[in-house]
């Protein structure tokens, strides 16, 4: 008996719309069928012809994560500062300790440095984090700085920033001198060594916490203003300790400020809105 190669079956073409079927049934046509079919379930691992791939969730479809964390477009103050922030921070584990010692020195706010140049100490104590980029200071200053920025701006949240690093340096290093002055104190306490972003990042988290809602608000102040205490009372360093609640206290002082700058903050693109409007 022979075999019988037989070539590929054509696929026979669907009925017209309307054609009697052999059970009498009228034909329906495939757009219908189309519908019907996409409503049955799947399959897991198996994708319906010509539907998008699922992708993974990304930082864009959770925007609270956007609002947490600086962005060059968003927070450019924030965004740029730690960028800063960083680089030092990685200098100074890099780097030789003695060079390290010496940076640090010259840009301490002690008082025989705030007498000699102030302009220069002020900004330069504050491009430093006092225990690395991954100390607590450091990870307030992204949150607390990101969530006062998109709330007022980067030029008021730096305003803030700087008035609470000036103001809180100022209140504690100038006691010193008066101290040292009055022989209180020996000479030695005009050169101790004082620098990091701790002060602005209280003032900021004071003022922060003014632009919050009461449920999260009075928390925080709480919680913050426990720490300080707590670290006032293990009286290891009470000058820096007093600097901070000190730094706070300005942060409270500017609500008034910041919660104006906030409502003239939203008014500004709801009035761009109606001058494109009309």
């Amino acid at each position: 008996m022979e075999r019988t190669a037989t070539g590929p079956a054509t696929a026979a073409s669907p009925p017209l719309a309307g054609t009697p079927l052999p059970d009498g049934a009228p034909a329906v046509p495939a757009q219908e069928l189309a519908g019907l079919l996409d409503g049955m379930p799947r399959q897991r691992g198996i994708e319906a012809p010509g539907s998008a791939p699922v992708q993974a969730p990304s930082a864009a479809s959770r925007p609270w994560l956007r609002h947490l964390l600086p962005t060059p477009a968003g927070t450019p103050f924030t965004f740029a500062y730690a960028a800063v922030l960083a680089v030092t921070s990685l200098f100074a584990s890099l780097a030789d300790p003695g060079l390290v010692h010496s940076l640090h020195q010259a840009s301490s706010t002690d008082v025989a440095h705030l007498l000699r140049a102030p302009a220069l100490v002020l900004p330069a104590s504050a491009l430093w984090v006092a225990g690395g980029i991954v100390s607590p200071y450091a990870v307030a200053f992204v949150l607390v700085l990101t969530g006062l920025e998109r709330r007022t701006g980067g030029a008021r949240a730096a305003c803030v920033f700087l008035t609470g690093h000036v103001l809180a340096t100022l209140a504690t290093e100038v006691p010193v001198g008066l101290a040292v002055l009055f022989g209180h104190l020996p000479v030695s306490s005009l050169h101790r060594l004082d620098y990091g972003i701790s002060f602005g990042v209280a003032a900021s988290t004071g003022a922060l916490a003014g632009l919050l809602a009461p449920w999260l608000r009075w928390p925080l102040l709480t919680l913050v203003t426990g720490m300080l205490l707590d670290d006032l009372a293990a009286f290891q360093d009470p000058m820096t300790n007093w600097g901070h609640l000190i730094a706070l206290t300005i942060g409270v002082a500017c609500w008034p400020l910041v919660r104006r700058w906030q409502r003239t903050g939203a008014a500004a693109p709801r009035a761009r809105a109606a001058v494109s409007a009309g």
